[in-house]
């Protein structure tokens, strides 16, 4: 598949699906996800994100204007994030044998189905950007990738178990700055979280890191 970045096109439909956490998408489309261990944020802190956020989104429903998406990753994506950086719960993925069963899956259809930009394995959670095929959609491949690896992480470390989170966070690229702005994060979510080498896993295109690599030198 070619794995140049297709954005957000406001002159195509979007299909919507999902009630808890709607998914916004369009066919081959790029995007920002998030996906997480099922402990990873303990119980009080989301029922309350939960209820914030639902009266948000009562005052301020789909489509929102780019101040209002704005607004909202500000109030809620952000706080998942924190929480996440925190390093709560189990933090099964910071052993180097279940980060590896992640990247393995992540990677079988990469460049076929869909095309991985940047992708992260934190101790507790994995943020990727990445392009898909025509006629993939994110639920699919989400259950594939949680599926396989979860029963990949429970032989390899011996456990049993549910492991993911069953829902997951996802933004649509709307533009190029974007997409940079996405990866940027996922270089540097590491070291935000102040990781030591062995608790995570990067991986970035040729195009990406190379892309970095250069933005990063001229701020030298």
């Amino acid at each position: 598949m070619n794995d140049a970045p297709k954005f957000l096109n406001p002159d195509v439909e979007i299909s919507k699906h999902g009630l808890k956490l709607p998914h916004w998408q369009q066919d081959g489309s790029t995007y920002f996800l998030t996906f997480r261990l099922g402990d990873s944020i303990p119980h009080t802190k989301l029922a309350k994100w939960k209820e914030e956020r639902a009266i948000w989104l009562r005052v301020h429903p789909r489509p929102w204007s780019e101040t209002e998406e704005k607004e909202y990753h500000r109030r809620f994506s952000n706080a998942i994030e924190t929480w996440l950086d925190a390093g709560e719960g189990s933090c099964v993925l910071g052993d180097a044998r279940a980060a590896s069963e992640v990247r393995e899956v992540l990677l079988a259809k990469d460049g076929e189905r869909y095309a991985h930009h940047a992708f992260v394995v934190m101790p507790n959670h994995v943020h990727s950007l990445v392009s898909l095929g025509p006629g993939e959609s994110l639920e699919k491949l989400l259950k594939i990738w949680k599926g396989v690896s979860s029963r990949k992480i429970n032989e390899a470390l011996s456990r049993s178990g549910e492991l993911w989170q069953a829902n997951y966070f996802d933004r649509m690229i709307r533009d190029s700055e974007h997409f940079w702005n996405c990866a940027r994060y996922i270089r540097r979510n590491p070291s935000k979280a102040r990781l030591p080498n062995h608790r995570y896993f990067l991986h970035e295109s040729s195009a990406v890191k190379q892309a970095l690599d250069f933005k990063e030198t001229l701020k030298e």
